[in-house]
């Protein structure tokens, strides 16, 4: 049996989210209110000004995101607030004195590949997670239906995800040392899951607003273009991707040398491995890299020094008219999920 549980929701933002959050609700008691990370954050941030700031940003740019996340908490049976600061991990500092399992959950992993017509994708998490995500059918009143990863309590869009103009997004943790108020990531990746096209995402990820930021990888059917975009708090940099090619959780762009970043050993090992892989051989496949286990590229209750475990692999074939996917639970528990979305709205060609 899979262990990626699956949940169709539909209507309004409200309702949509509480569909999503009454599913989560019990895993969010068990494992987020476990998690090292959100914890410290919790005692730091709650009821502050910076999270009110972060939180009045959302509602003036996405109000119906903001909207998506009343409902989480409402499903959840849980307050805003708490629900609210969840959905903000990656745009809180944590203290000084952060404990080291806080530090590590921070860190948090991630790897994709990019080869010709496809996106590849592992997504890496707190142990505590494995087999506590969803994947998601979410069909708007109002807006783009859309399919995605989803971690108990969060927006759907941080992970990996498709939507029905044929539109992908997959997502790498970045720690740049950048953090401002303004819109949160996770409302900024819900924003462009939301897009048409492919400049609309971009016109997003171009916002001078953003409290911080991810990697994103980006592609869409019809579409040829395969785009990495580096998009921390104070700049974006869109790369179109001639594949092969790869990313995992620090910049490697020239015009982000002088920004500070945390980055892990683990990172470093995974970047660099995915990379000889590409350049060494003819990776028809991109299971042949993401389940590599040397640096490792495929996290079993890894012990690096970013703490992760990969959660799912997920990938992603563009064609003329549609994308297919196929997401595994793991290397033994392969296509646990698959799919295909034909494009039903217009964009870009």
């Amino acid at each position: 049996m899979a262990s990626i549980r699956q949940i169709e929701a539909s209507g309004d933002p409200f309702t949509i989210g509480k569909t999503l959050g009454r599913a989560a609700g019990d895993a969010v008691r068990a494992h987020v209110f476990a998690h090292a990370e959100f914890l410290e954050l919790n005692a730091r941030w709650a009821g502050s000004d910076y999270l009110a700031a972060l939180e009045a940003a959302s509602r003036a740019a996405y109000p119906e995101y903001v909207r998506e996340v009343e409902g989480i908490a409402a499903g959840a049976e849980l307050d805003f607030p708490t629900i609210f600061l969840w959905n903000c991990r990656g745009d809180l500092r944590l203290p000084e004195d952060a404990s080291p399992a806080a530090q590590a959950e921070a860190g948090e992993g991630c790897t994709t590949v990019f080869l010709p017509g496809t996106i590849g994708h592992n997504e890496d998490g707190a142990p505590g997670f494995l087999g506590e995500c969803f994947w998601v059918s979410v069909t708007p009143d109002h807006g783009t239906a859309f399919n995605s990863f989803m971690y108990p309590g969060m927006l759907p869009g941080h992970t990996f995800g498709v939507n029905a103009a044929g539109l992908v997004q997959t997502i790498n943790n970045i720690r740049v040392h950048d953090l401002k108020p303004g819109i949160p990531r996770h409302i900024i990746c819900r924003a462009v899951l939301g897009s048409e096209t492919l400049d609309a995402a971009l016109t997003i990820l171009r916002r001078t607003d953003r409290a911080s930021g991810f990697h994103h990888a980006l592609g869409q059917a019809g579409d040829d273009r395969l785009l990495s975009v580096e998009a921390p708090a104070s700049g974006c940099h869109v790369r179109p991707v001639n594949p092969p090619h790869a990313h995992a959780n620090h910049l490697i762009e020239a015009s982000f040398e002088g920004i500070a970043q945390e980055v892990t050993d683990s990172s470093r090992n995974r970047q660099s491995r995915a990379e000889k892989m590409l350049c060494d051989g003819d990776y028809l496949r991109p299971e042949e890299i993401l389940f590599d286990n040397q640096a490792p590229i495929y996290r079993a209750n890894d012990a690096g020094d970013d703490y992760s475990q990969t959660l799912a692999t997920a990938i992603f074939e563009f064609s003329a008219d549609r994308v297919n996917w196929r997401i595994h639970a793991s290397p033994v528990e392969t296509d646990a999920i698959v799919g295909s979305r034909p494009i039903t709205r217009h964009h870009r060609t």
